[in-house]
């Protein structure tokens, strides 16, 4: 579930996992609880939280606003990433693909949650190894780490590079787009 973080801010926040541990003491148990949350503008910055308390809203407003704080910056290439990479973290693996417009996020809640914060709207997706979700996020947010844009690359190099699969496949899906919109104004 997306919530706006506050009115004068264009933040959003999704909580990936709430968590509850206890701690045997004489009179009982005594409940503790943590969330993992993903908070991003929607427009390629995107940070994760992790928040402690012992009742579950004190927990979710800690991590959203570690999440705030540890926001970074990431290249897109319109809805989608400029290439393929592979995030690492623990025992967890995922491989990012772009993907053409129309396709969508595909993948879990864990993964899901800082693509669609971070404004990836079509990715392809696949874990590899454990499925644990505060890894899985990490994991993901190292694949990000990863990306270059083509400018920036063109930057390092000092060379031009020509037009990339991934811009073909854009340019390709928004005429397909564009076509069915013509046909429809025309009927």
């Amino acid at each position: 579930m997306v919530e706006m973080l506050e009115d004068s801010s264009s933040l959003k926040s999704t909580t990936v996992g709430i968590y509850r541990t206890a701690a045997t003491v004489k009179g009982g148990r005594r409940f503790s609880f943590s969330a993992l949350v993903v908070v991003g503008d929607q427009q390629g910055s995107v940070g994760i939280g992790y928040g402690k308390a012992n009742q579950v809203p004190p927990a979710i407003e800690k991590a959203q606003k570690e999440a705030s704080r540890r926001m970074r910056k990431f290249p897109l290439l319109d809805t989608t990433i400029p290439h393929a990479v592979t995030g690492r973290f623990g025992a967890c693996s995922v491989r990012l693909i772009p993907a053409s417009p129309g396709t969508g996020v595909i993948a879990g809640a864990a993964v899901r949650a800082p693509l669609e914060m971070v404004g990836v709207h079509d990715c392809l997706t696949k874990v590899y190894g454990s499925t644990n979700p505060k890894n899985l996020v990490k994991a993901v947010i190292n694949g990000l780490e990863q990306l270059r844009s083509k400018e920036a690359i063109e930057a390092l190099r000092g060379v031009t590079l020509e037009k990339t699969p991934v811009q073909d496949a854009i340019e390709r899906g928004n005429l397909t787009a564009a076509v069915p919109a013509a046909a429809a104004e025309d009927a």
